[in-house]
């Protein structure tokens, strides 16, 4: 965990989407205290016609794009808005997503309900990786 889900309606390089992700997983750890090596991002092009949303009562679906987040629980409501508008904003600029059309979501999980086997298995809540300070909860 964290698990970071984009999806999208556009076609992306492999490159740009090699970038986003970076930046994302680079930012999630930081601003959440996270060891990066847990994070995992992944960009599915759901092609046209395959995310929309009624941005208006009585009005037509338009392609949107939805990154839905998996987090440790008990993040605070402000710190999760701050990483989703971190992570929008990199959306913008790498892919050119259009903010008013991306939403994202958060399911919060408690740290043994996810397994890294690279990494030692789960990581109980609060307990630092190795005891190695540099990585905080994941």
């Amino acid at each position: 965990m964290p698990y970071l889900q984009l999806d999208v309606t556009g076609t992306y390089s492999v490159a740009s989407k090699q970038r986003l992700a970076a930046l994302m997983s680079r930012t999630y750890a930081e601003m959440m205290s996270v060891d990066i090596r847990r994070i995992s991002v992944a960009i599915r092009e759901l092609g046209a016609g395959g995310v929309w949303r009624i941005p208006e009562t009585g009005g037509e679906p338009v392609p949107v794009s939805v990154m839905m987040l998996d987090i440790r629980r008990g993040r605070s409501a402000e710190l999760r808005m701050a990483v989703a508008k971190a992570l929008c904003a990199h959306c913008v600029a790498v892919l050119g997503l259009s903010e008013d059309r991306l939403n994202v979501e958060f399911t919060q999980h408690t740290g043994d309900e996810m397994y890294h086997p690279a990494l030692g298995g789960s990581v109980p809540n609060g307990r630092r990786m190795s005891g190695d300070p540099r990585y905080g909860r994941s």
